[in-house]
């Protein structure tokens, strides 16, 4: 988290854009992303100068030539501002879009980096600002790109909103990555839940990270996004790379067109928000998808493609609109019909309707599943979130010291704390699921129903339609006495305005 003097930094920074006459959030991101990349090559170049002085051999790959040594950061940084400017406008940016030696994905998604910033003066200011902060360190490059995606404020487009990072947290501890899962998040966006995932393994499985097979495929080949908005892609590539993932896998593509097929059943883990609403090509999407459920409703589409595109075995935490969970019409209860019947529907965890705010006040719930082909379903777990420790207002200010906030807090929730945060709960009533949570009564906020009751109600998977409602007993007294006092209450009422009468005299 950005706290302090770092805070202060990036806020002066992002006012320096503004004042200079850049107002976009996204564009402001993308050219900080720019930046951020040639510091990121500079450093990788001298790592391998350090190597190759080391060994006494030649650099391995280098990134920088003898001819293009002028372009690096600590090069054109030190010129004057006009030389400064016109060389990275001229020289920097056009080496950068046909960056060839490197295969990763954050040089294909800068092929199409353009260079916006509009003064030499508002490149010198930033320059300068991007030199005081500590940019050496995985977390505090990390923090700050969080930092910066919060202020994205474009969200709508497409049905598409930015997921509030505790409620990833919340679904990546819930689903505990394992350092030889695949993680796919098809809607990637800015790579919100990858990012989540990285730092859940490297914190989790530190010495699984130690294996050179580990560490290989937790850089190469764990995380993979998918997306058709290339903004977001180069910005996703960036996340990743700030947080230490050096060669994921961040592709353009229409998850829902016919192009997807190849990596069905690759993928152990899917995280994901995808879009709710927005336009469908109908003709470019993929067959199977529109034979496993005949619908153009793009939540429906995209689960029936987390169970193409899991393995068997295979698991899923996807946030979805609560018409999911109830409409009638047909298409939704037989995509029901199927998580529950012929795969494995763990969880169904109601959140707050306001959780996306300022971004979208549609009600939303988190589902659980696992791909069997074989069913498998016995009970599902239901829990209602009333709280998120935020205020459910467009202002989202924390309700609790941010000690107390997330699904694991630094500091134990007490007294009435957990009125106002849910999280904590989720997650130690989730471990329990399969024990104790089986006991619980339908008045909780936690409970678990048969499969056979859900298959009861139509394969309806509202929380209120299974949450029992205790009425609190009402005293019922004879007439007689309610007249009774009524006339005594009267005597008392006319006594009184009597005495205010005499005192009045």
């Amino acid at each position: 988290m950005v706290t302090g003097d770092l805070k202060s930094k990036i806020d002066r920074l992002w006012d320096s854009f503004w004042s200079g006459g850049m107002s976009n959030p996204l564009q402001i991101i993308e050219q900080i992303t720019y930046l951020m990349f040639l510091i990121r090559l500079d450093e990788r170049q001298a790592l391998k100068e350090k190597a190759a002085n080391r060994s006494g051999r030649p650099i391995s790959d280098p990134i920088y030539s003898a001819d293009t040594n002028h372009l690096r950061w600590r090069r054109f940084t030190e010129l004057d501002s006009e030389t400064m400017y016109e060389l990275v406008r001229d020289k920097v940016f056009p080496w950068l879009r046909n960056l060839g030696g490197d295969d990763s994905t954050y040089a294909h998604h800068m092929r199409d980096a353009r260079f916006d910033i509009p003064s030499s003066a508002l490149l010198t200011k930033v320059v300068d600002q991007l030199k005081t902060m500590d940019l050496g360190i995985g977390d505090t490059k990390g923090d700050l790109y969080e930092y910066m995606l919060s202020k994205i404020a474009t969200a709508g487009q497409n049905g598409q909103f930015r997921t509030p990072r505790h409620i990833i947290e919340l679904m990546v501890r819930m689903m505990a990555p394992k350092p030889n899962d695949e993680i796919c998040d098809p809607a990637c966006g800015t790579a919100g839940f990858l990012v989540a995932s990285a730092e859940y393994v490297a914190n989790t499985h530190s010495a699984a990270m130690l294996d050179k097979t580990s560490r290989d495929h937790y850089h190469n080949s764990m995380f993979h996004g998918f997306d058709f908005d290339s903004t977001m892609l180069r910005i996703a590539s960036m996340n990743m790379m700030m947080h230490q993932v050096e060669a994921p896998d961040i592709r353009y593509r229409d998850s829902l067109s016919q192009d997807a097929a190849t990596d069905a059943g690759r993928y152990s883990l899917i995280l994901a928000n995808p879009p709710f609403a927005g336009s469908l090509d109908y003709e470019r999407t993929a067959k199977d998808l529109l034979t496993t459920v005949r619908t153009k409703k793009t939540e429906l589409l995209f689960l029936a493609l987390f169970l193409k595109l899991l393995k068997p075995g295979g698991r899923a935490a996807v946030i979805v609109p609560d018409g999911v969970l109830l409409n009638s019409m047909k298409a939704y209860k037989e995509l029901r019909r199927l998580l529950v019947e012929d795969h494995k529907l763990d969880a169904v965890v109601k959140l707050p309707a306001n959780v996306f705010k300022p971004y979208a006040g549609v009600s939303t719930a988190i589902l659980f599943f696992t791909r069997t082909d074989s069913g498998g379903t016995d009970d599902v777990w239901f829990y209602d979130v009333t709280a998120d420790g935020y205020s459910l207002d467009d202002k989202r200010t924390p309700l609790l010291d941010r000690a107390k906030l997330g699904p694991l807090p630094d500091l134990a929730l007490e007294g009435d704390d957990h009125a106002k945060n849910n999280l904590p709960d989720v997650m130690g009533r989730w471990n329990k699921r399969l024990g104790s949570e089986r006991q619980r009564t339908r008045d909780q906020q936690s409970f678990c129903v048969t499969k056979a009751e859900i298959a009861a109600q139509n394969y309806d998977l509202s929380f209120t339609r299974y949450k029992e409602v205790v009425n609190e007993e009402v005293e019922h007294r004879p007439p007689a006495e309610i007249l009774a006092d009524l006339e005594k209450l009267e005597t008392e009422i006319n006594l009184r305005l009597q005495q205010l009468k005499e005192k009045i005299r």
